[in-house]
């Protein structure tokens, strides 16, 4: 509205000063004008008005897009951070990965050499045991072990704990074996049948016969054969443990054994896994 009293203003002031009398066609020429002003301050105004209301929305749209940058910021900040943890773990994780893999390796090479060196004892003991294979002598490998199985017969006359002369070949000959093994753990253990015990003295029962028989052969082992006794065990296992449960004959002579349970030191394995 100001501009509009401008224009007029300065339209009038001309007049007044002048104190001209204007004749009609002057006076109808100079009210055009005054209207052409008016209009033309009235469209001024209107287009400042959209002008103010352009800015001011402007003003919104930015104030908006600068809320969205930032919190486009703040998410980018954000992953970044996550992205820089995540690698982090992904890294620590690819380590801990590689250490496991190595450590399952020497594992598993430890367990190779020892499944190796388990199936070289086997074939030395049954090489030098090969004369007692058919007096009931077997040598076998189960659960990484090596089993030397001596029935009764070859070590004991009926019923007695004293080896007679064919079980002490058979000791020595393993034995001979055995001493050269320095890193092998010995285990005698004493198996019967499940018959009741019947007139042998000191002998009370089956639990008896198996420990008396084990230590039996224990002691010739280290007192005769000079086994050193720090790697030997002497159990008796009674008629606890069959071999064949069936109770004919053949099987009671079966069950009627000693077994020489041979384990490799674990001692490297052991440190390995604990480490």
């Amino acid at each position: 509205m100001k501009i509009k009293y401008y224009l007029i203003a300065a339209l009038l002031i001309p007049m007044l000063n002048s104190c001209v009398v204007l004749s009609p066609k002057k006076y109808k020429s100079l009210v055009a004008e005054r209207d052409s002003l008016q209009n033309r301050s009235t469209n001024l105004e209107a287009a400042v008005a959209g002008l103010q209301s352009d800015t001011a929305r402007l003003h919104r749209e930015i104030a908006d897009l600068r809320g969205k940058l930032q919190s486009l910021n703040d998410n980018y900040n954000t992953l970044n951070n996550n992205f820089n943890n995540s690698s982090s773990q992904v890294t620590k994780l690819s380590a801990d990965l590689q250490a496991r893999e190595a450590k399952l390796k020497e594992v598993e090479d430890i367990l190779r050499k020892q499944n190796e060196a388990t199936n070289a004892l086997r074939d030395k003991l049954q090489k030098a045991l090969l004369g007692f294979q058919q007096s009931g002598l077997t040598v076998d490998i189960r659960n990484g072990k090596v089993y030397v199985s001596l029935t009764d017969k070859l070590l004991f006359p009926s019923g007695s704990i004293t080896i007679d002369d064919k079980g002490k070949q058979a000791l020595a000959q393993l034995a001979a074996v055995l001493n050269k093994e320095p890193d092998i753990y010995i285990a005698v253990e004493g198996h019967t049948d499940d018959k009741k015990v019947i007139n042998l003295g000191q002998i009370k029962d089956n639990w008896d016969l198996s420990v008396l028989r084990a230590t039996s052969v224990t002691r010739y082992l280290t007192e005769t054969e000079k086994v050193d006794p720090v790697r030997l065990t002497a159990t008796g296992k009674s008629q606890f443990q069959p071999i064949d449960p069936s109770g004919t004959p053949e099987a009671l002579a079966k069950n009627r054994r000693i077994e020489i349970v041979l384990s490799p030191k674990l001692d490297e394995l052991y440190n390995l896994i604990t480490k």
